[in-house]
């Protein structure tokens, strides 16, 4: 048995292929759906916004097929970390764990501080930092649970937002085609060339702006990749994990696009109440827009009410992947033992906690405003997040270039990624597009805060790989870097 497979004793295979499936669809359909949206057609108009997300959802397929490859054969805790420990270098591995993990942390406040706004869609001018508080309290007392508990909790919130996206779509075309009422024009007149200022859709800003939302989209699609992840704790993972990877692509594609195309024809870009990062006015998402506008308070009410349950189920996704990595690091020495403790019902209470403490830094929501601290928090975990899709594709390239040196056959894999290795490679270019280019706009009207939440993490991660290597020397010979972990 490799190194790979002989960590995973402690955690508890209590996740069946349906967790597996709403665990990755629940971690992605959250404020990035519900909210950011409308920053999105905003900023890139509906066109730009369509093409943005096509093209991230093209990334993520990659990285998912990369990743199931991978995960099949080698079911492990702490996925990404592992993987880039052993088929790429552990000073990477070293640098995308502590940066996944805070990504993840800061994708539990992002959530928090998105829940608190939705609340004051009933109760405006409350306290955003007690919300916060009352909902972390309910993602801790999720994952302290056993990992099955999780899992089905999982299971039926998200179950919740595949059903009300699904109505939404079919309610939105009724409205769009007339049937229902709009509040408006019914038709296409949003996306025309002519028309006065809403005349620039369907692009907006031209590649400037499709560009500048691709950062949204990664952080939209973000914990996708759960999957992986919680590939250790499957009840039969050569099994699920395949399945799960290429059912979950297809339906969030359709969720993403099909909502994209939705709001962007009911709602002119130019819409006031659309999402406007920069304020802290956004009570209201894109979802709950439609409704008031078509005259439906109570269904807007209703909808806000879901959107709160589903930004709870992604910070819940969010604080697995977090606490699983980081226990990860913790039994693997890249982070204090103190966090490698587990539960005897499987769950690693205290990196839960801690990664709790990092979630709180939402609290700060009440001092420099809900939208300020929404817009830091998903720049923070978007990067984070597409840092970690880089990781895994070149982890990916260099395990398939390890079995094949190791005397392997591909046919011996139990799931091979159908593009490798141009998909690899297309994940790897984008992914670093998107680190350094989708924030470009930065550097058009500079500011220290700006700057940090969007490029501080480069930086950082940059600094913490050549300390790491010169501290632990961890240059390998290609053959040492898949050599053990290829034997079974």
């Amino acid at each position: 048995m490799g190194d790979l497979e002989r960590n995973n004793e402690q955690l508890h295979r209590g996740l069946k292929r349906r967790h597996l499936q709403m665990i990755a669809i629940g971690g992605s359909i959250g404020t990035g759906l519900f909210l950011a949206m409308g920053g999105t057609i905003r900023d890139a108009g509906p066109g730009g916004a369509m093409v943005a997300y096509a093209i991230m959802g093209i990334v993520v397929y990659c990285m998912m097929t990369a990743l199931g490859e991978m995960a099949t054969r080698y079911p492990v805790p702490g996925a990404f970390t592992a993987y880039a420990n052993r088929f790429v270098d552990k000073a990477w591995g070293f640098t995308n764990g502590w940066s996944y993990w805070f990504g993840s942390s800061m994708t539990v406040a992002a959530e928090l501080v998105a829940g608190a706004i939705i609340v004051k869609y009933w109760f405006p001018g409350t306290n955003s930092a007690l919300w916060a508080l009352l909902f972390l309290a309910v993602l801790l007392a999720l994952n302290l649970f056993t990992v099955k508990g999780f899992g089905e909790a999982e299971f039926w919130f998200a179950g919740i937002k595949v059903v009300i996206t699904i109505i939404f779509l079919v309610v939105g075309v009724l409205m769009i085609v007339g049937i229902m009422n709009s509040g408006s024009e019914a038709g296409f007149h949003n996306w025309t060339l002519d028309g006065g200022e809403a005349g620039k859709a369907p692009f907006v800003n031209g590649i400037g702006g499709i560009v500048g939302v691709l950062m949204v989209a990664a952080f939209s699609f973000s914990n996708t990749e759960l999957v992986g992840l919680s590939a250790a704790e499957s009840e039969n993972p050569k099994r699920d994990v395949p399945k799960a990877i290429h059912s979950v692509f297809w339906r969030l594609m359709i969720f993403y696009l099909g909502t994209i195309f939705v709001v962007a024809t009911l709602i002119p870009f130019t819409e006031p109440s659309l999402l406007d990062a920069a304020e802290d006015n956004i009570a209201a998402s894109p979802f709950t827009i439609i409704f008031r506008n078509a005259g439906f308070a109570a269904a807007a009410s209703l909808m806000n009410a879901v959107i709160l349950t589903s930004v709870l189920s992604c910070g819940n996704s969010s604080m697995y992947a977090a606490s699983r990595t980081m226990q990860h690091m913790a039994e693997s020495g890249d982070a204090p033992k103190f966090f490698a403790k587990i539960s005897k019902n499987g769950v690693p209470v205290r990196a839960v906690i801690l990664t709790a403490v990092i979630a709180a830094t939402a609290f700060v929501a009440s001092l420099i405003g809900d939208g300020v601290a929404y817009t830091a928090a998903y720049y923070l975990c978007g990067i984070a997040g597409v840092y970690n899709w880089l990781t895994i594709s070149v982890a990916h390239y260099r395990f398939r270039k390890g079995w094949i040196a190791q005397g392997h056959s591909v046919s011996e894999l139990e799931y091979k990624s159908p593009f490798y290795p141009v998909g690899s490679w297309f994940c790897i270019i984008m992914c670093i597009i998107v680190c350094f280019g989708a924030n470009w706009w930065v550097f058009t009207d500079f500011n220290w805060f700006d700057f940090l939440t969007c490029y501080a993490i480069i930086p950082i991660s940059i600094i913490m790989f050549f300390v790491y290597k010169k501290k632990k020397g961890t240059i390998k010979r290609k053959r040492e870097l898949c050599g053990s972990s290829m034997r079974t």
